[in-house]
C-alpha cells in the first residue's frame, strides 16, 4: 500500500475523524459518521464527497474535438462548448467498456476528461493513439489530476447552500460547465454527480481546496464518504466500474445503448459493437428488489423460483448489491437473459439459501 495516492483534503479527512480505505490507488474517505446517516443527508440536504481520486485530463487544440469523437462512443456534436456528456471507451478487439467518462467541454478547443480512479494510464493511452491517427490537428494531452481536487456536493439543498459562500457555484444547469473562482483561484463548475440527485461538481486548485473544503462545511454542507456514495448510485442504478461495466461487458449489456451514437461514424470498437447490436444481445442489466435486508454480493448466482434447492443450471449474476435505507429493503444489479420481465420473480443464491427477489427498471429511486 506504500504506492496509494493522497487527495489534497486528506488532513481534513482525518481531522474529522473519517475511516480512510484504499480506492482505485488512493486513499479515500469511505464514512465519516456512518453510511446510513451520510446516505439520508444526502437524499434530504446536502453533502460533500471529495472525489479527487477522479482523473482529469485535459487535452487542447485544433485536433481535440475529432480526437475525442473518434476515441469515444458519444457523439461531441450533440453538445456545445460549455457543456458536460456522459460516454464510454470501448476495447477495440472485443468492445468491452474500457471506462465510463465524464467529458466536460470547457471552451472552442478544450476539453476536461475524467475517468474512473484506475483508469487515467489506458485512457491516456487511448487518447494518444486517437490523436496520432484520428486527431487530424495539433492536439495536447495532459494530466492535471495532481494539480487539483474534485469535490461533488449533492442533494435537494446543495445549491441552496452553494449559493450561500458563492451564487456561481449554484448557477450553473445540470449537464453545463462553466469557469468559476474559488478563493481568488481559477477553477470549473459542472452540473454533474453521481447520486441520483441535483448537484455540482467543484473542480478547484489544489492550493486553495481546503479552504473551499472548509467554507462549504461552514455553509452546512455535510461530508459523506464513498460508502454512502456507493448506496446512492445502486438507488438510482448507476453503473460502477469493476461491476456493471469492464472486462467481458459492453454498452449494450449494461444497457446503456444510449451512451452509443453509431451514426456519427466510425468510433473505436464500433464495428465490433455494432455486431453486437445486429445480433443481439444474451444478457442485460437488470434490477432486482431483494426480499428482505439480506445484501445480495457480487458473484451471487440469479436462479428461477426453486433452482437453488434443486441445484439448477444460474440464469444470471449479481454484480452489485446492498441494503438501501431508502427502500428499507436490499436491492441488487445483475445480468440476467434479455427476455425476463419486469415483474418476474427470481431467486439469489445466499450460500445455498434462496432469497426472492423481483426482477424491476431501473432506477431503483427516480428523483
Amino acid at each position: 500500500m506504500t504506492d496509494l495516492r493522497y487527495s489534497p483534503l486528506d488532513a481534513e479527512h482525518r481531522a474529522l475523524g473519517a475511516r480512510m480505505v484504499p480506492f482505485g490507488g488512493w486513499e479515500m474517505p469511505i464514512q465519516y459518521t456512518g453510511v446510513l446517516e451520510e446516505h439520508r443527508a444526502c437524499r434530504e440536504g446536502a453533502v460533500v464527497f471529495d472525489v479527487s481520486h477522479l482523473g482529469s485530463v485535459r487535452v487542447h487544440g485544433a485536433g481535440a474535438f475529432a480526437t475525442l469523437q473518434w476515441a469515444f462512443t458519444n457523439d461531441l456534436d450533440r453538445i456545445r462548448p460549455g457543456k458536460a456528456q456522459y460516454t464510454h471507451l470501448l476495447d477495440e478487439d472485443d468492445a468491452h467498456v474500457v471506462d465510463d467518462i465524464i467529458v466536460w467541454w470547457l471552451a472552442p478547443g478544450e476539453f476536461m476528461v475524467m475517468p474512473n480512479a484506475s483508469n487515467t494510464a489506458p485512457l491516456l493511452d487511448a487518447i494518444g493513439e486517437a490523436a496520432v491517427f484520428r486527431g487530424g490537428g495539433e492536439c495536447e494531452i495532459a494530466d492535471i489530476t495532481a494539480q487539483r481536487a474534485v469535490l461533488a456536493v449533492q442533494g435537494p439543498d446543495a445549491r441552496a447552500r452553494l449559493a450561500s459562500i458563492d451564487p456561481q457555484w449554484a448557477a450553473v444547469e445540470r449537464f453545463g460547465v462553466a469557469p468559476a473562482s474559488f478563493a481568488g483561484e481559477r477553477g470549473w463548475v459542472a452540473g454533474t454527480g453521481y447520486t441520483g440527485e441535483d448537484g455540482v461538481e467543484l473542480e478547484i486548485p489544489r492550493s486553495v481546496a481546503a479552504t473551499v473544503w472548509r467554507r462549504l462545511l461552514d455553509a452546512g454542507i455535510t461530508p459523506a464518504g464513498l460508502g454512502a456514495r456507493d448506496t446512492l448510485r445502486l438507488e438510482a442504478g448507476l453503473p460502477l466500474h469493476g461491476h456493471e461495466l469492464g472486462e467481458g461487458i459492453t454498452s449494450l449489456q449494461a444497457g446503456l445503448g444510449w451512451v452509443v451514437r453509431f451514426d456519427k461514424g466510425e468510433f473505436r470498437g464500433s464495428d465490433v459493437l455494432a455486431a453486437e447490436r445486429d445480433r443481439g444481445v444474451t444478457r442485460k442489466l437488470r434490477g432486482l428488489a431483494v426480499d428482505g435486508r439480506q445484501v445480495p454480493r457480487e458473484g451471487y448466482s440469479v436462479q428461477a423460483p426453486g433452482g437453488v434447492e434443486a441445484g439448477a443450471e444460474p440464469i444470471g449474476t449479481v454484480t452489485s448489491g446492498n441494503f438501501s435505507p431508502s427502500l428499507g429493503h436490499s436491492i441488487a444489479l445483475a445480468f440476467l437473459p434479455p427476455d425476463i420481465a419486469d415483474g418476474a420473480a427470481v431467486e439469489i443464491d445466499v450460500r445455498g439459501r434462496p432469497v426472492g427477489a423481483t426482477v424491476t427498471g431501473l432506477p431503483f429511486i427516480r428523483r
